[in-house]
């Protein structure tokens, strides 16, 4: 059978492409398709406990059965917004390139019952680590990191006292100063206000599969993203121990 193979961050680099499509036997799983890749990119084995999987936009542990025509992708931890942003009918998440208009969609959030309304920006520093910063580039496996922002969005309406939000994330190239992620939340109180956004921004930098590159004056480097949480299937173990635990 024939699956898609996708590649993000440094791993689009390490494997000198962003797809491939590969063959594999009936029954095939996760594991096969990294032991796959190992073979054939030597530096991949030293990222391996620190990668998570995807199938078909859902992370899955490498035991997921694999079937004709899934889209498989290796996702190294995550980095953690025309600027209008406007979100599909009943979503809370959107992916935009152009720059975001924070005043825009806090005035679109906010209602006359509101006591509070709590507004998070990521903006590009200057420096990282003692080095000038001239630019970033973010990228992201689009699909899988919408559903994911949507679903922290259902996740903390429902255990935040929160009356609505909105997350937004910018792509492409931005400049020091510019927004790259946008959060409001609008509650009767604060308190609920800020623990929800807090705990949205932590969550989505290292659960959603956005990356960033970012370029200095001597090159330019893909950052280090934080630890996937425990509940995110892991790519854990040596080629050896995976066979044997199959």
């Amino acid at each position: 059978m024939q699956v898609r193979v996708l590649f993000f961050g440094v791993l689009k680099e390490l494997a000198g492409r962003d797809s491939d499509s590969l063959s594999l036997p009936d029954q095939a799983t996760l594991a096969d398709v990294l032991g796959h890749y190992e073979q054939r990119i030597p530096r991949l084995r030293e990222l391996v406990p620190a990668l998570a999987m995807s199938v078909n936009q859902e992370y899955a542990s490498l035991e997921a059965k694999l079937k004709p025509g899934d889209e498989v992708a290796l996702l190294p931890p995550v980095s953690g917004g025309s600027g209008n942003a406007e979100l599909p009918g009943g979503a809370h998440a959107s992916i935009v390139r152009e720059k975001i208009d924070t005043q825009q969609i806090l005035e679109r959030i906010k209602r006359p019952e509101d006591g509070a309304a709590v507004v998070f920006e990521g903006i590009v520093r200057n420096h990282t680590r003692g080095r000038r910063t001239l630019y970033l580039n973010y990228e992201a496996y689009e699909g899988m990191a919408l559903k994911q922002m949507e679903l922290l969005a259902v996740q903390a309406l429902a255990e935040f006292k929160i009356r609505d939000l909105a997350i937004v994330h910018r792509l492409g190239r931005l400049e020091v100063g510019e927004t790259s992620v946008l959060i409001v939340v609008a509650s009767a109180h604060r308190a609920a206000a800020f623990e929800a956004c807090r705990w949205l921004i932590d969550t989505l930098k290292r659960t959603v599969p956005i990356w960033k590159k970012e370029y200095f004056e001597d090159g330019a480097v893909w950052a280090d993203g934080e630890p996937f949480p425990a509940e995110v299937p892991r790519a854990v173990g040596s080629p050896a121990e995976r066979r044997a635990s199959k």
